[in-house]
């Protein structure tokens, strides 16, 4: 094995949205979907304004193509799972031509007296609802209202007054104030033929303090443009087709590559469904995250990281976290614009390093390998390096940490912090479990700066360091602006040993052994929840 392939063992040893409807495809365009069902997948933790969001973001196909079914009013024909939860679409789809109004690719239509309805209730009580509405482009204003039920919808309550729409998506507020469980319907109630959309539905909870939910509907953007599939590796959720990539010996190799809507339809995923139903060593932590309700993409080879650039329909700006597992080519100038301002306005960035060495010219004296598969005299911590010292907005590690050029193996460490930070809270004991162990099978570590940004929190740090020190940090977590930031310095233990046949996997993500089960799922997902402000 050359040194620059990825080494992954220790001294030891070797190392989710359904439709239960068969619907037919429309005139007006919007493209149809297989029936499939969902688990839903809300789950409770800690204390949370928002207990659930809906944008009818649904990927590259509508679950609901037709605004009824036969016969007329059909509940079970209409109803469809979004974002792992059930509703009732009558006289109502989920469409995205252009003379849709909608906040992102997709918004909800409907015409004639057409109802959306909740098939759930949120259990923490609703105090306010926010939607935003609009004429469908060339129809003339309609009127809707929103009712609510606290008897699982035996009855409804009409709240305020009814709404007529205007020209362009406009943003209405609600109060409702019932504590408990309490549903949702949203009624044309006027204007016939002519339609509406509806879009970027909003619960605010009413708990007293207690309950909440995970968010559902979190768009996660896995980058598959900065060569993760180079030499032995396959760092993407899904890849159907094949290009050709430079290898570190010089030449190019023959590498799977993603396209942005992961195949087969993350629609069909269900509470059962296997990682291998996409290729990819990445795809068992984007399948637990669509059985969890969130939505996830790729970002191809080919296209630019923008943000705030309207014209792509990839732009940061539409999506909550950007995920980005081992890079191994530099963010251009224009790139690392985009993610900083991504961050700092809100977003949540995921980033995966790798081993490494003092230069990437081969083993330094210590033994440290680099992991710059390309041979481009890059390799990741240089990549995150570069980005966090040299983006032209904040270059003093602005994310409080430093990538070491080192490679360490680590199985497991169990050094976890153990102190009162609420955001390590919930990335080590949050929804998808407790994380309590973390091994590297050659990864690099980071140095903490909390002068440069007193918010980074280290998780884990190797068994002989400091337990809250800030040197041998193998994970961390840490805000900026309003976004936030969440780090592993390994892609083993998110490799599910699945993708590629022709690279060397290995299943870090829950075979690891000799070490047993180490909770690298638990971490993962809790820590990509986090960033998404899900939990």
């Amino acid at each position: 094995m050359n040194y620059f392939t990825k080494i992954k063992f220790s001294a030891l040893a070797f190392m989710v949205t359904g439709l239960l409807i068969t619907g037919c495809q429309k005139s007006e365009g919007v493209k149809t979907s297989e029936p499939v069902s969902v688990l839903s997948a809300n789950s409770t933790v800690s204390i949370q304004a928002v207990s659930l969001t809906q944008g009818f973001e649904v990927g590259a196909t509508s679950p609901k193509t037709a605004y009824d079914v036969s016969p007329s009013g059909s509940s079970s024909g209409d109803n469809v799972t979004i974002s792992g939860n059930s509703w009732n679409m009558y006289e109502a789809l989920i469409g995205n031509l252009a003379a849709d109004q909608k906040a992102g690719s997709w918004s909800a239509r409907m015409r004639n007296s057409g109802k959306i309805t909740m098939l759930f209730d949120v259990t923490t009580g609703i105090s306010t609802v926010t939607l935003k509405s609009a004429t469908y482009s060339g129809d003339v204003a309609s009127t809707w209202g929103l009712f609510y039920s606290i008897n699982g919808g035996s009855s409804w309550t009409q709240s305020g007054a009814a709404v007529t729409t205007t020209s362009t998506l406009t943003l209405k507020t609600f109060t409702i104030t019932q504590t408990g469980n309490v549903r949702l319907e949203i009624r044309k109630l006027s204007g016939g033929t002519n339609r509406i959309n509806i879009d970027d539905i909003t619960i605010n909870d009413n708990g007293g303090g207690s309950g909440g939910t995970v968010l559902t509907g979190k768009k996660f953007l896995f980058d598959a443009s900065h060569l993760e599939n180079a030499g032995s590796a396959d760092w993407q959720i899904d890849a159907d087709g094949t290009e050709n990539v430079p290898m570190y010996t010089g030449g190019t190799t023959v590498e799977t590559k993603a396209q942005r809507f992961p195949t087969p339809s993350y629609t069909g995923i269900t509470s059962t469904t296997a990682e291998n139903y996409w290729k990819g060593a990445m795809s068992a932590w984007a399948v637990e995250l669509v059985k969890k309700g969130e939505l996830v993409e790729s970002l191809p080879v080919g296209i630019a990281i923008t943000y705030g650039n309207a014209s792509n329909v990839q732009d940061l700006s539409n999506y909550d976290v950007f995920v980005v597992v081992e890079p191994n080519r530099l963010f251009t100038a224009a790139e690392k614009t985009a993610i900083m301002n991504f961050v700092s306005n809100g977003g949540g960035l995921v980033m995966i390093a790798d081993h490494t060495a003092a230069t990437t010219a081969g083993t330094d004296a210590n033994g440290y390998n680099p992991s710059d598969r390309d041979g481009d005299g890059f390799d990741s911590p240089r990549v995150w390096n570069d980005l966090m010292t040299n983006n032209g907005i904040n270059n003093n590690n602005p994310f409080g940490f430093t990538i070491n050029y080192v490679d360490i193996s680590e199985g497991p460490s169990t050094n976890v912090y153990t102190g009162a930070n609420a955001n390590a809270a919930k990335v080590l004991n949050g929804a998808a479990g407790t994380a309590s162990k973390l091994a590297f099978y050659n990864g690099a570590v980071a140095t903490l700066t909390p002068a440069t940004n007193a918010n980074v929190q280290g998780l884990f740090w190797r068994n002989s360091a400091t337990n809250g020190g800030n040197t041998g940090v193998m994970s961390l977590l840490a805000t900026y602006g309003t976004g936030r930031v969440f780090f592993v310095g390994d892609s083993s233990p998110s490799d599910d040993g699945t993708g590629d046949t022709g690279d060397n996997l290995f299943n870090g993500w829950s075979g690891d052994s000799p070490s047993g089960f180490t909770s690298h799922p638990a971490l993962h997902l809790n820590g990509a929840l986090w960033a998404a402000k899900a939990q």
